[in-house]
């Protein structure tokens, strides 16, 4: 028998009998074969022993007075033990019924009286073997418990990094504002939402899904974080730098897919591909140039409260070479909304596998019509939740909602 350590244990057997006869017997055989031996007059004496010492054998008798074998034994295993013992019922009884009761009530083998040595050593080797492959299995989940630890810890960092892509959750544009929504259905996801600068006078807001979950998706969706990059205008892949005179202008919403598009297909080794919906919003005139491209249809809430879903679908990005995509433009009027999300909202479904719908969610956006900013999307989290029947989601759950008031002076932001 070996220890969880990997050396030679000291091997432990309780002998209950009411016999000091046979208990001095079987602890001279047991001695010999390597075992300390603790002996016991009777079941309620073992109790009190094996609740202060683990023995790797049970070797009791089945007959004896006030608590017989079989009692001892059902009351042994109902006591919370970290470690396996094996143990051995002595009976002169030999009818299957008798075997069969003690099975049940968790003895491991029988030996009928009188005991023969060399089966008793026999059955105790058994016995050995068992409790070494439990030894062996315990410390492999210990080790698999090691590693896991390990991985969560790095999990954890990871959703740590990965919300630390989006650097404000909240953001005014002078008088308009813009607020973030992002929930992984586990540690990290592959959902991306954020915006960045233009010029003094226009902004983008995207929202992206990755197809899958887990890190790979996470980290395709970080490597794409950078390509929307504020104050890095040589690498936003939105923008687009003239060599010749050095100026930088952006890219129509449309271009931005397809160039997200070639990318994927040309230099990113992956089988992964995503759903975009990218916004161009002019901040002066309230005016949003957006293309879409496979993701949910954007919603525009008017200040009246009421919500159009607008859009026509559009393919994915990173299937299809040389896809195409088109833009559509909406207009904002001053105290009007557009949002931006991802299908983990509209598929959410509650525990019948309902999903909540792009109906629903337009319902509960005429209700929360008042609520702005990061407090519609923490009340869109809570009605989620509610019709999920949980907090946590089977699908990562994310949004950027633009409020759109005036003109915002050339210049100013928050």
């Amino acid at each position: 028998m070996v220890s969880e350590v990997g050396k030679p244990a000291r091997k432990r057997a309780l002998i209950v009998d009411d016999s000091r006869a046979q208990r001095l017997i079987f602890s001279r055989h047991l001695q010999g074969w390597g075992y300390e031996t603790t002996q016991a007059a009777s079941g309620q004496e073992a109790l009190e022993l094996c609740a202060q010492t683990h023995f790797d054998l049970v070797l009791s008798d089945w007959m004896m007075p006030e608590m017989n074998g079989l009692q001892f034994c059902q009351a042994f295993r109902a006591r919370q033990n970290d470690f396996y013992s094996y143990f051995i019922l002595l009976t002169s009884k030999n009818d299957k019924t008798a075997v069969a009761e003690g099975l049940n009530v968790g003895a491991d083998d029988f030996l009928t009286k009188p005991v023969s040595t060399m089966e008793l050593r026999a059955r105790i080797s058994a016995g050995e073997r068992l409790l070494d492959m439990e030894r062996e299995v315990r410390k492999a989940l210990r080790q698999l418990q090691q590693v896991h630890d390990a991985l969560e810890r790095d999990l954890q960092q990871a959703r740590k990094l990965q919300h630390a892509l989006i650097r404000e959750r909240f953001r005014e544009y002078g008088t308009s504002q813009l607020a973030l929504l992002l929930q992984s259905s586990g540690h990290v996801g592959g959902d991306l939402v954020g915006s960045f600068r233009i010029s003094d006078s226009r902004i983008a807001i995207y929202s992206i899904d990755v197809s899958g979950h887990g890190v790979a998706a996470a980290m395709l969706s970080a490597r794409i974080s950078a390509l929307f990059a504020e104050g890095a205008q040589s690498q936003n892949i939105a923008l687009s730098l003239d060599p010749h005179s050095g100026v930088t202008t952006a890219c129509a919403p449309e271009h931005v897919a397809a160039r997200m598009n070639d990318l994927m297909l040309s230099e990113m080794e992956t089988e992964t591909y995503l759903t975009l919906a990218y916004a161009d919003l002019d901040l002066a005139t309230g005016r949003a140039t957006i293309v879409q491209a496979g993701h949910p249809h954007p919603a525009v809430q008017r200040k009246s409260g009421k919500v159009e879903f607008v859009g026509d679908g559009g393919l994915p990005v990173g299937l299809i070479p040389h896809a195409g995509y088109s833009s559509f433009t909406v207009t904002l009027a001053p105290g009007d909304r557009l949002f931006l999300y991802s299908d983990g909202v509209t598929e959410c479904s509650d525990p019948s596998d309902q999903e909540f719908g792009q109906d629903r969610l337009g319902q509960m956006m005429e209700k929360l019509a008042d609520i702005r900013g990061l407090d519609f999307l923490d009340a869109l989290k809570w009605n989620l939740g509610k019709w999920a029947g949980k907090d946590d989601f089977s699908d990562d759950v994310s949004g950027v909602i633009f409020e759109f008031h005036d003109y915002a002076a050339p210049g100013t932001t928050a």
